[in-house]
């Protein structure tokens, strides 16, 4: 598929996000914490349905590298120590395509556990 190539990736440490361009010119900028939050690694999302654990605390979150993985992924080094995700260039698209539901989903699963979110936007302070 050859829309979901990343053709540049930048890491904008300043304003807290990683920028992704794709072969068909599309471009996403996702911030760390949602990077974070939605990361691909069996930690976070588990092994099945209804095995993800809920990532609290991630607001600060900053990516400290970025490593190519073949012509396929990256693996994103965070500083918090979290560094087990694979992001296929598959999966940046999708994130990137479903960003405002996926960001609404996790507010709302905060929301039902009592635990406010200070902004309705990820940002970097």
């Amino acid at each position: 598929m050859s829309s979901a190539q990343v053709t540049d990736l930048r890491l904008r440490t300043k304003s807290g996000v990683l920028e992704v361009v794709f072969a068909d010119g599309v471009r996403y900028s996702l911030p760390f914490e949602y990077l974070r939050v939605y990361s691909p690694s069996a930690e976070v999302r588990g092994h099945g349905p209804g095995q993800e654990t809920l990532q609290l605390g991630k607001h600060e979150v900053a990516v400290t590298a970025v490593e190519p993985v073949g012509h396929y992924a990256v693996r994103l080094r965070f500083d918090d120590g979290h560094d087990t995700g694979l992001y296929t260039w598959g999966y940046l698209r999708e994130l990137g395509e479903t960003r405002d539901a996926k960001w609404q989903h996790y507010l709302d699963r905060l929301a039902k556990l009592g635990i406010p979110y200070p902004t309705p936007v990820p940002t970097r302070r």
